[in-house]
């Protein structure tokens, strides 16, 4: 399938799905296809010669329902489109690129229609998913795994505040500053096992850390502060070092 427009004229405002009808049947039937609307539980369905049939599902937005619904007909053919009006704008831009990777992965095509002037966009065929593995991520993620100590998160949480392995390997900084004070990058390094004290002193990230002199830091207030906010945390690095 591929892009089409057709003369139509018809309001932007509160679409229904019987205004997606007309361009995408038209479409269909210049490729080719018989089409007819309400056929069983499927919206739309097309046929052409011997090959298997193409069902659209037609709503008026994207929802779990509307996945349902096309998830169903997959047991009627391989060829399953869902079709939505297209809405001009930033969210709706982003919406069509998340709805596509959930299409992708469920092996469904996607179809967006302009009832302004029935300009109708298909934006991916069905087709078999193939996951493709990022190692890098994996990588990434089991490091992080792997360095963080403890489980110090609940699951589900927001992101926001998470207690990551960069934040603890920067609360170690902090609890051998405040207990040894100002000191140069690699003594905390050697009594911290982090290999990167200097680095994460430098960068600062949370502005936990002041440099007094070249390689020498000391806590900043917000360290302080950091000590009283994260001293469960900081305890458990006694516990488990100790």
């Amino acid at each position: 399938m591929s892009d089409f427009a057709i003369p139509i004229c018809m309001p932007a405002t509160k679409f229904r799905e019987t205004e997606l009808y007309a361009p995408i049947k038209l479409l269909l039937e210049g490729q080719g296809y018989s089409v007819k609307s309400e056929i069983g539980s499927a919206d739309v369905v097309a046929v052409r010669d011997d090959e298997d049939p193409i069902i659209v599902e037609l709503k008026t937005g994207f929802s779990l329902s509307l996945f349902h619904q096309a998830i169903d007909r997959q047991s009627l053919t391989d060829a399953v489109y869902i079709a939505v009006p297209h809405a001009p704008g930033r969210p709706f831009s982003k919406s069509i690129r998340n709805n596509k990777a959930l299409c992708r992965r469920l092996g469904l095509g996607l179809i967006t229609v302009r009832i302004k002037d029935g300009h109708v966009v298909v934006h991916i065929d069905p087709a078999p998913y193939k996951p493709r593995q990022s190692t890098q991520k994996k990588a990434r993620l089991l490091r992080e795994f792997a360095k963080r100590v403890g489980d110090p998160n609940t699951g589900g949480a927001t992101r926001r505040g998470l207690m990551t392995a960069y934040r603890q390997d920067d609360l170690r900084c902090v609890k051998i500053l405040f207990e040894n004070g100002p000191a140069k990058g690699s003594q905390v390094a050697r009594k911290t096992n982090v290999e990167k004290a200097t680095r994460l002193m430098a960068d600062n990230h949370y502005g936990w850390f002041e440099r007094i002199e070249f390689g020498v830091y000391q806590l900043s207030p917000k360290g302080l502060e950091a000590l009283s906010t994260y001293s469960n945390e900081i305890k458990n690095f006694s516990d488990i070092e100790s």
